[in-house]
């Protein structure tokens, strides 16, 4: 079992950055991919990014070249960078870490105005 806190979320105006982390604690050892998903209002949740233990990395297309996905495995921790924002990346973001199951964080809510 892995447990993730996810922190970093706010309001912010179009243009501006933020940054999200997201810690995981428990059976860390057991984790393979961590990243990120977001949901917005009204819609399903959708993939953003995510970074697999070797360094493989993938992202959405409507993020590549605003956001960047990291990881410090001595810290258990992925993060979120992102830059240039819209109003359409307004939504609650969610952490994740693969191991045989997906296991969630509680999301954090990112508000982009305009």
């Amino acid at each position: 079992q892995v447990q993730l806190v996810e922190s970093g979320g706010g309001l912010v105006q179009l243009g501006g950055s933020l940054r999200l982390s997201c810690a995981a604690s428990g059976s860390c050892f057991n984790i393979n991919v961590m990243g990120w998903f977001r949901q917005p209002p009204g819609k399903l949740r959708e993939f953003v990014a995510n970074k697999s233990n070797g360094g493989t990395i993938s992202y959405a297309d409507s993020v590549k070249g605003r956001f960047t996905i990291s990881r410090d495995n001595t810290k258990n921790t992925v993060y979120l960078q992102m830059d240039s924002l819209k109003p359409e990346d307004t939504a609650v973001y969610y952490c994740f870490a693969f191991t045989r199951v997906t296991n969630w964080g509680q999301g954090t809510q990112v508000t982009v105005s305009s």
